[in-house]
């Protein structure tokens, strides 16, 4: 029995799942330049939150997957723009603690609707999403197996 060929390749579905991110972030981005912060910093932003008072660089970093001297520079820009706070968790500890001001919470909350992703996922019913869903958290795991081994 022959065997079924696929219509893409591996090479072909990694580059429309790349193309599709990068005009997801686009169309994310064009929806949140009014509020003046990018998607990046509102991933930092929900991070910081779900971390609650564990919410350090390092943890940060970890959680995002991202290095710690990138986090670093982010978090400066984001406290010059009132978003978030840094403090000493104690007063001989060069480890900070960082959290989320009035104008971070803020910023979540515009957040967390979006006409724009809304859209993009109108098309899918219900059961296309679900398997989506499973598809992509399947990938990932397989990813997560590469990455740590």
């Amino acid at each position: 029995m022959a065997k079924e060929s696929l219509p893409l390749s591996n090479y072909e579905l990694w580059l429309l799942i790349a193309r599709i991110h990068h005009d997801v972030i686009l169309v994310r981005h064009r929806e949140l330049s009014p509020f003046g912060i990018p998607p990046q910093q509102l991933q930092v932003l929900r991070t910081i939150q779900a971390l609650g008072p564990d919410a350090t660089l390092t943890n940060i970093a970890r959680e995002i997957e991202r290095k710690s001297d990138v986090i670093s520079r982010q978090a400066v820009t984001m406290e010059k723009d009132g978003l978030i706070k840094r403090t000493l968790i104690s007063p001989k500890s060069r480890l900070l603690r960082i959290e989320l001001t009035g104008k971070g919470k803020e910023m979540l909350e515009i957040s967390k609707e979006s006409k724009a992703i809304d859209a993009i996922w109108s098309d899918l019913t219900d059961s296309d999403r679900l398997q989506v869903s499973l598809i992509l958290n399947k990938m990932l795991g397989a990813l997560k197996e590469k990455i740590t081994s």
